[in-house]
């Protein structure tokens, strides 16, 4: 439930909290927000104080959106009482600490306001996260780092890095207030002022999408189905985006058809990441249920899939994506096979990994990517040097070498006929100098149907 806590000094903020929260665990959360010690705290409700710190929220009768008042209280004063409309006029504010601001004794510092983190504090706060689950979720999702602390299961830890952020949520407070208050039509502070209403419509609407489509925030499995590549089973990845049937280099292995690979096509896939092509398989059968499918896959170096079955494969076999019962149709047979269970995916086709894994995988598409400007940039350089455009095996492909078993009058036929002096030459070269089978594969190859 949401609860909302108003102070003395006009500073207001939401608490997202279970009903079963006990009262003092219920102030170190005021604790983190308001920068007061947990102990100074006198909560109240419908003018009411709140005393016993180890009742719930529910046995106070606090609602969700119901509205609570934080006053602070030195550790020597007793505890607070209701003044009377009278009494009001009379009543020392000047112990009261107000964020952003300076007191009569100097200026708050944030080594000074972090000095409410104890040991017993963060223990709590910690220790309601590790039961809530709801909300170790949303501070994973919010503030990856507290909860790396919060789940690494040191105290210490958890501590250090709770009290480093509120240092640096304090320094950026009071830079900006400063900036406020020093010129509040300087152009700079203009934009700060466009950015916390910025920030706070951001705030707005992911409220709104908790509260309302909370579905939004959880994670989508990913389109898989059971397939078998010659005779060998195979998780396939159903990705209508993708525009060709692409395979991993352990996978092709795995299924015994790496000796099928065409060097030829090699090249560079480039996408999200940049990933090495070594070659292309023209043909395969895919077993799916009781169908054979024939494809064709492009074998990549370093995929984490085994497969992926592009749109190429989809459209050639007219298959549609049936996401109401959970099926992938072969249009032309009419099959359906059911998509993976989230339990029996593969490790890859989780969304999210740990911060190593993607780290790995951005060095490794930084690397490919580096080393394939390398290689154009000497290509580049390469060509400048032997003052001409062409590459240097577009040299040895128009001139003869002393390998060949033609001559210069074999080429000249040949040309005569209307084809390219590179053509010509390496068709001698495939046919060992035999004119004929050359002039035929010319030919053959200027055919268009």
């Amino acid at each position: 439930m949401k609860v909302t806590v108003v102070t003395l000094d006009d500073l207001t903020f939401s608490l997202d909290v279970s009903e079963d929260l006990e009262l003092e665990n219920f102030k170190a959360f005021c604790e983190v927000e308001s920068g007061l010690i947990a102990t100074e705290i006198m909560i109240f409700f419908n003018s009411q104080p709140l005393t016993d710190n180890k009742k719930t929220l529910s046995q106070y009768g606090i609602r969700d959106g119901d509205l609570v008042t934080l006053q602070h209280r030195s550790s020597a004063q007793p505890a607070v009482s209701i003044p009377s409309t009278a009494a009001i006029s009379s009543l020392d504010f000047s112990s009261i600490q107000v964020p952003h601001q300076s007191s009569s004794s100097g200026p708050t510092t944030p080594s000074r306001q972090t000095s409410s983190y104890n040991d017993e504090s963060a223990r709590s706060i910690r220790d309601m996260l590790l039961v809530n689950k709801d909300q170790l979720a949303i501070l994973q999702q919010n503030n990856p780092s507290l909860a790396e602390a919060v789940l690494s299961g040191s105290l210490d830890q958890f501590a250090s890095v709770l009290r480093r952020q509120y240092i640096e949520k304090q320094q950026k407070e009071q830079q900006k207030m400063k900036l406020l208050t020093s010129n509040p039509f300087d152009t700079e502070a203009q934009r700060l002022i466009a950015e916390e209403i910025r920030q706070k419509n951001i705030e707005q609407n992911m409220e709104a999408a908790i509260e309302y489509n909370p579905e939004t925030f959880g994670t989508v499995v990913m389109l898989y189905i059971n397939c078998r590549v010659n005779g060998h089973p195979v998780k396939a990845f159903i990705d209508s985006g993708a525009q060709a049937t692409i395979m991993s280099s352990a996978a092709a292995e795995r299924c015994n058809i790496m000796r099928l690979v065409d060097t030829r096509w090699a090249g560079i896939a480039k996408g999200v990441g940049v990933q090495r092509i070594i070659g292309r398989i023209h043909m395969v059968q895919i077993q799916i249920e009781n169908d054979f499918l024939t494809s064709s896959f492009s074998v990549l170096e370093a995929q984490p899939m085994d497969m992926l079955l592009g749109l190429d494969m989809l459209k050639r076999h007219q298959c549609s994506i049936d996401l109401k019962n959970n099926f992938l149709i072969i249009g032309t047979t009419g099959t359906r096979t059911p998509f993976l269970s989230e339990s029996e995916l593969p490790d890859c086709a989780r969304l999210t990994g740990s911060a190593e894994e993607e780290q790995k995988a951005i060095e490794e598409s930084k690397k490919i990517a580096e080393e394939l400007e390398m290689r154009e940039a000497l290509e580049k350089s390469t060509k400048d040097s032997l003052g001409f455009s062409a590459s240097p095996s577009t040299s040895t492909a128009t001139t003869l070498l002393p390998s060949d078993k033609f001559t210069e009058n074999d080429i000249s036929e040949l040309a005569k006929n209307g084809f390219d002096r590179k053509a010509c030459i390496e068709e001698l070269r495939r046919f060992n100098g035999d004119k004929k089978q050359a002039l035929a594969s010319l030919f053959a190859k200027s055919l268009k149907f």
